[in-house]
């Protein structure tokens, strides 16, 4: 498994409106929506509803919300870099400014959790998010993860 079967070009954004962790759980929704024609309302109320069993803010500024979805017949993700950090209640108290959600079918089983592995993994290189936060557009992140998830997977 890698990132460029997780996620499409269409998937990556960078927002500069996201206030709260309500508002990039919508913007989320949005992008979903856009990108894989899921209904944004459904990815919300998927986000909240793991959410509500814990934050999916892993530390050192990452967020990895994740939901099992309806009429999926794969994992798919989006990222998401934030121009300003906002309050995700994670697990070290430190404000997120990179999201990459997972979206996977209700009987995933060791799929969904090798994507959520790739992800974290991958999220948790210091060099790899240091790049991600210096590229502000969206292309060059999208180029970022499926190259260095290439070369990680050699």
């Amino acid at each position: 498994m890698d990132f460029a079967k997780l996620l499409k070009p269409e998937a990556v954004k960078v927002l500069t409106s996201a206030s709260s962790k309500k508002r990039l759980l919508h913007d989320i929704g949005e992008l979903m929506h856009v990108a894989y024609h899921l209904d944004g309302g459904d990815v919300v109320d998927a986000l909240m509803t793991r959410e509500s069993l814990g934050p999916t803010g892993v530390g050192h500024g990452v967020a990895l919300p994740h939901a099992r979805m309806e009429g999926l017949d794969h994992v798919i993700g989006a990222f998401v870099l934030l121009d300003k950090p906002i309050d995700f209640r994670s697990v070290d108290r430190q404000p997120v400014d990179i999201a990459f959600a997972l979206f996977a079918p209700e009987d995933a089983g060791v799929e969904h959790l090798k994507a959520l592995a790739l992800v974290a993994r991958t999220l948790r290189d210091n060099a790899i998010c240091t790049k991600l936060r210096a590229n502000p557009d969206a292309a060059t992140l999208y180029t970022i993860l499926t190259e260095d998830s290439a070369v990680q997977a050699a």
